[in-house]
């Protein structure tokens, strides 16, 4: 197998023999920590298993070009990588898969707000979307497990707040939420008509786990909250969820 050189450190005094053996060791080490997690590693995960000398980014370049051959591919996912089938190859390795739940117009609207404004109340929801929502579309998003619960907000009420997860990252191919496009990517895929109104500007997305200023912790009981509504409890947006 033909890998890439080492990137060599100028201040390592090991001999260069020394150096190339550990560098072939962390990549397999870092091969066998991929193949066997079920979702992204971080690096804070992979370097108590690496040479104190380990480049991670040196190792990560190398087996990321190693793989792009491959039908397998290092992807970044999460804040962290992983193994994952070659795009081209996704048809081939494709089996009958039961049918995916499809998400309602709502709740994609619901999420792509969750996505861009988070940390974000239900009524903040309503408001940028100018209609009611109803928990029923929140819980649906829950249990994909791409939104969570993060936390209250500091006023009356003290309503929950959202935000998305690491799981939302890996579905959609996404490093980092910062990665989700902006307006000149949207109206570059037509996705937003060029006309906008004068002053229309979107959030820079940030899925920082920490808690805002204007956030405190959820208490366990909070997660009752998420329940939806009882049946007959009247709700405007109840027709257009999933």
């Amino acid at each position: 197998m033909n890998r890439p050189a080492p990137r060599i450190d100028l201040f390592d005094v090991r001999p260069e023999d020394e150096r190339a053996f550990a560098f072939a060791r962390d990549l397999r080490v870092i091969e066998a920590l991929l193949f066997t997690s079920s979702g992204p590693v971080e690096a804070r995960a992979l370097k108590p298993h690496l040479s104190k000398e380990a480049d991670l980014g040196a190792l990560m370049e190398a087996l990321t070009a190693d793989y792009a051959r491959r039908g397998v591919n290092v992807m970044k996912a999460a804040g962290g990588w992983m193994l994952g089938t070659a795009p081209d190859l996704a048809r081939v390795v494709a089996g009958p898969l039961p049918e995916a739940r499809k998400l309602s117009r709502a709740a994609i609207e619901v999420l792509a707000i969750v996505a861009y404004h988070q940390p974000v109340t239900r009524a903040e929801i309503e408001e940028i979307r100018g209609v009611s929502t109803s928990k029923g579309t929140l819980d649906v998003l829950l249990e994909t497990g791409w939104v969570r619960l993060r936390g209250r907000r500091k006023a009356p009420g003290r309503p929950v707040t959202y935000g998305t997860t690491p799981a939302f990252l890996v579905q959609f191919g996404l490093d980092a939420v910062q990665d989700l496009p902006g307006i000149d990517e949207m109206k570059g895929a037509g996705l937003i008509d060029g006309r906008l109104a004068a002053g229309f500007a979107m959030p820079l997305p940030s899925d920082d786990p920490s808690l805002r200023e204007d956030e405190e912790a959820l208490e366990p009981e909070a997660l009752d909250f998420a329940l939806s509504p009882p049946p007959d409890e009247d709700d405007s947006d109840t027709p257009d969820e999933a």
